[in-house]
This record gives C-alpha cells, structure tokens and sequence, in this order.
C-alpha cells in the first residue's frame, strides 16, 4: 500500500513540474513545450550581400520600436477571379468575404499569435487578411526571432539589419506563407517627392487676405482643363460628385494654403486627412500640389489624404508607406464598386530598394488594383532616364516601375490665348547635368525587376531600347510650370508629381460617367492600352512626338519619355465606354 502511494505521488508530481515548466516558458515561442517542436528557418530579407558584410558600428537599442510587416502570399488566381467580379454599382462590395480566400485562415493566424507571444507585441491583420503588422521593441523581436539588430556603414549610407551570421528564425509554416518581410531594416533608400518649386521670393507662410492672383506665365487648373477636354465632361455634368480620389503622403499641408486655393477655384467638394502610423512633422509642397491639382480639376470630388510621419531616420520609410496603402484597402473593403482611384507622387530607383520592400509594395498595388478595382497612379519620377541622380545610369522609380501601376511621365505644354493645347514635348532639362534636383525630367525606361505585362502592347511598345522588361511610362501630363499657392504665396510647381493626379482626377471623371451611363468601369493598366489600340478612330491621347528624358526619345506612338501621350479626355472616355459597353 505504501508502494502503490508512492508511485502516485511520482506520477502526480511529475506532472505538476511538465505542466509548470510549460507555465514558465509561456513567453517563448509556439512549440517550447510540444513533443513536436516548430522546424525554425531562417528568413531572407533581401539585403545585397556587400553591403551585409560592411563595418558594424554599433547595435540598435533594445528599447528602440520596430514596425515589422508581413506580406502574405496570395493565390493570383484568386486575384484574377476577384478583377473579373462583376461591379455592382451603388452595393457594397463585402470583401471580408472573400479575403476568407485570399487571406490567411483564422488556424495559421493563432498560431502565428502563439509564435510572437512575447510581453509587449502588438499585432494587428488587415481586413483582406493578407497583412500583418507588428509592433514590438528590437530587444523583443531579438529575442524571438533569435538575431541581434546591428547598425551598419555602407559607403556614405548608415542602415541597421539583422546579423547576417544569426539571420531570423521564424516557424516553416510561416516561412511558406510569407511574402515579405519589411521593417527589420531600414536599408532602402527612402522616397523622394517628385517635384520642382519656384517661388519669386522664399515663402513666409504669411497672409492677411484672400489672394487670387497667380504668377504670370503659370497654368491654371481652367487651362489645364480645357487642353486635355477635362471641362467637356464638366459640361455633361460630371465634376466628381461622389467619387474620391486618395492621396498617398509623406508630409502634410498647411490648412491656410488649402483654403486659399479652395476658395479660388470654389471648391464644392469635402477633404479628409487620415493620419497612418503618426502624423506629418512638416509640410514641404508635395501633398499641397496633389489636393490643389485634383480640386482644380474635380471640384465636387472628395479628396482624401494618407498621411504619415516620415521623419524618424530610424524606420523603413516604405513600410509607413505601405502602412498607408493598407489603410486604404482596409477603409474600401465595401467601397470597390465606386469607381475611386489612387495618386501617388513618391518613388526611388529600384536598384536602392531591397526586394522586400518592392514585393511588400507590389502586392498592396496589386490588391488595390484587382481586388478593389482601383486604378493606381504613379509619378515617374524626374531624373530623366536616370533615377538614380548619376547623369548616365539608367534606371527608373519604384513604384511607377510596379506592373499593376499606372506610371505618369511629364511634358511641357504650351496653350494660346483661348487656352487650346497648340504645342507640347517632352519635359527634360539638360542645364545641369552634375546633379539631379527633380529637375532632369521625365522618368522612364526598361525595368530591371519586372517583366513586360502581356498586356503592355501598342504602337511604338517594341522598339531598339526593348527589353522584354516593364517599360515607362504609361501616359503623360504637363508637369512644367503649374500654379500652386504654397506658404502664403503663389508660385510655379512641377514634375511627374503633378501629372499624376492630373490623370488620376481625369480616370475619376471618366469613371463618374461611366457609372452614370452603363453602370460599368475599368481603372486597371491594361485600360489605357485597350484603349491606343481599341480606339475606332478616336484619338484618346495626344501624341507628344518632340522633346526627350535625356536619353530617350518621344516619338510617334508609345515611348518612354511620354508613354502613350497626355489626355484628350473626350476621346478616351469613348474609347472606354466602347470597350466596356
């Protein structure tokens, strides 16, 4: 009897010290206490080796905050069904529904919860289930993922990594579901705002009454409008109402300046500002040309800004980005049948992005474009063919380079006394070739990451420079001398960062008729090309044959200074509706 005591007594005590050694590990990842512990892998995240092995100088402090993004796989088959789904105009569109399909299912995200289940990590899905942010001390994510975050020096470029000699472990389940990875490292160069200023004198911020008088020799939106025939459609009575167009920003604006322009132009529409990850710390132009060009050009729209603060050297700028393009899609998962569009004025030659970012980026472009149905507008940057500011070396923008992107080249356009478009070429400026200031022209050229879509084939696509690679830009619009009112004053703004939300507000009014006459739309790339090549007679763009980006040409049809062309926004509001009616 003593015996039998005895071996319960073992027996029990055993498993009180199982189950609170199980306890005491409740902090370290999903397996510690299984029979069949998670198979760990090590995580790539797209660093080029030479700069891996630069000099180490120092670590990055535990208590400093990392913004770690996952990028999930998606079926793009799955993609393909959701660009084909019917548009349901006035419905929403209930995509929680099928982001049960393309997402991750609710068993992988518990037990990806159960891997990061260290004190302090905040996670949050997105609601296509497709993104997961991660916020989390480096000391933590250390831990877990069983690396050290080191600071490097990298010729005159200083960014932190994982040790290359103790890479990121995470699960394999994890491993196969992930796409990309972003926020470990800030290697990537950040973005850079595609446009010029000129002012008359340096802008206080200063105004004591309305001013309504732009510089001289400077478009107004009313010129702009009636060159590329956006007032024909004003005419018909489509303005914007009820369509939005998104704005994607890394500084802010200033609210006197806004309402300066608004009260102008009489601007009828709402703005909204969503803050994404902090808020702006300066307003340095760029979200001021955006709002003003589209309000100009649609002033019954509904302007919304993304904005986020780019100010802290320490983060991947492209993951705060990318943070924004997946508020965007969160905020329209019942709105994809609206007909709304993106603007983007922000890039970096793609040799300077690491391919996590890229792929990170590329899926949120993509989502937004097949699954939401929003066409994706993107400066092309103004360095010529040289987007990597070393006059000579071609390359060319990220994200404009991205497939399921719109990219939007630059022109000079002259008008006469009537305002009718009588002469346009190619923006490039050959002045000053030791250095790029947003000034050497319009980006474009062969990609170096991403094939030639199917789908990119018109007059002039194949060509001596032809590569099979994407090719860019798309379209084009003027992006010389724009009136903007900047700090209290006006004055004479460019780039590709203007001819963006020139064609996004122009993609929008289309839309607005479109929904009104056949209850259809299409906002995707292959749109434009359909229409070059689908046309029956109609001129849906205007051929810019004159000028250069400082390497290539424009020339008759497609090119890459120029793309297809700039609007004429009657014809290519025909050309769509015949090929979706």
């Amino acid at each position: 009897m003593v015996t039998m005591f005895t071996k319960l007594y073992h027996e029990h005590a055993f498993r009180f010290l199982v189950s609170f050694s199980c306890f005491l590990l409740v902090l370290m990842p999903l397996g510690a206490c299984s029979s069949d512990p998670l198979q760990l892998t090590p995580l790539d995240i797209g660093i080029p080796a030479q700069a891996m092995r630069s000099p180490v100088v120092g670590t990055v402090p535990d208590n400093q905050t990392l913004h770690v993004r996952i990028t999930f796989k998606i079926d793009p088959n799955l993609l393909k069904q959701a660009q084909n789904q019917p548009i349901q105009p006035g419905h929403p569109s209930h995509l929680e529904q099928f982001a049960q399909k393309i997402g991750i299912d609710d068993a992988t995200y518990q037990k990806i919860k159960n891997f990061f289940n260290a004190g302090g990590i905040k996670m949050n899905l997105s609601k296509l289930r497709t993104h997961l942010s991660i916020e989390a001390h480096a000391g933590t994510l250390a831990h877990v993922l069983q690396t050290r975050f080191l600071i490097h020096k990298y010729n005159s470029q200083t960014f932190f990594a994982p040790d290359a000699n103790k890479p990121p472990q995470v699960p394999k389940f994890l491993a196969d579901s992930i796409d990309a990875v972003t926020g470990l490292d800030n290697y990537s160069a950040p973005p850079v705002h595609q446009l010029t200023m000129n002012f008359q004198q340096p802008a206080t911020q200063q105004r004591s009454a309305q001013d309504c008088y732009p510089q001289d020799q400077t478009l107004l939106p009313k010129e702009i409008a009636h060159a590329y025939g956006f007032d024909q459609l004003w005419n018909r009575g489509w303005h914007g109402e009820n369509m939005t167009i998104n704005l994607v920003e890394i500084d802010g604006a200033y609210k006197d300046d806004i309402q300066n322009y608004f009260s102008c132009i009489q601007f009828k529409g709402k703005l909204s500002v969503v803050n994404v990850s902090g808020k702006p710390q300066e307003a340095l132009g760029e979200s001021t040309l955006d709002i003003q060009m589209v309000a100009g050009l649609a002033r019954s729209s509904n302007i919304v800004v993304y904005q986020t603060d780019a100010s802290d050297s320490n983060s991947d700028i492209w993951a705060l980005v990318n943070d924004e393009l997946q508020r965007l899609l969160d905020d329209n998962v019942n709105n994809a049948n609206a007909g709304n569009v993106v603007s983007i004025s922000l890039g970096t030659a793609e040799g300077e992005m690491t391919g996590a970012d890229m792929r990170a980026i590329d899926s949120s472009i993509r989502q937004l474009t097949q699954v939401e149905h929003m066409g994706v507008f993107i400066a092309s940057g103004d360095c010529g063919a040289f987007t990597s500011q070393v006059y000579g070396q071609l390359s060319v923008s990220f994200p404009a380079s991205d497939p399921w992107a719109i990219a939007v080249g630059g022109t000079v356009l002259q008008i006469d006394q009537n305002s009718n478009r009588y002469n346009e070429q190619a923006w490039s400026d050959n002045s000053n070739r030791s250095q790029c200031r947003n000034s050497w022209g319009s980006g474009g050229g062969n990609s170096a990451d991403f094939k030639r879509p199917s789908w990119q084939n018109a007059p002039g696509v194949n060509n001596s420079y032809s590569r099979g690679q994407r090719q860019l830009p798309d379209v084009s619009a003027v992006a010389y001398a724009l009136a903007v009112y900047y700090k209290g004053q006006w004055g004479a703004v460019g780039g590709t960062s203007a001819a963006a939300p020139i064609w996004a507000t122009g993609m929008a009014l289309v839309n607005e008729g479109l929904l009104q006459q056949i209850h259809k739309f299409d906002g995707s790339p292959q749109t434009f090309y359909r229409a070059a090549t689908t046309s029956n007679g109609q001129q849906p763009y205007y051929d810019v044959r004159q000028g250069n980006n400082l390497y290539y040409p424009a020339t008759a049809g497609w090119d890459y200074a120029t793309g297809l062309g700039t609007p004429n926004l009657p014809a290519f509001y025909q050309a769509v509706y015949a090929n979706l009616k």
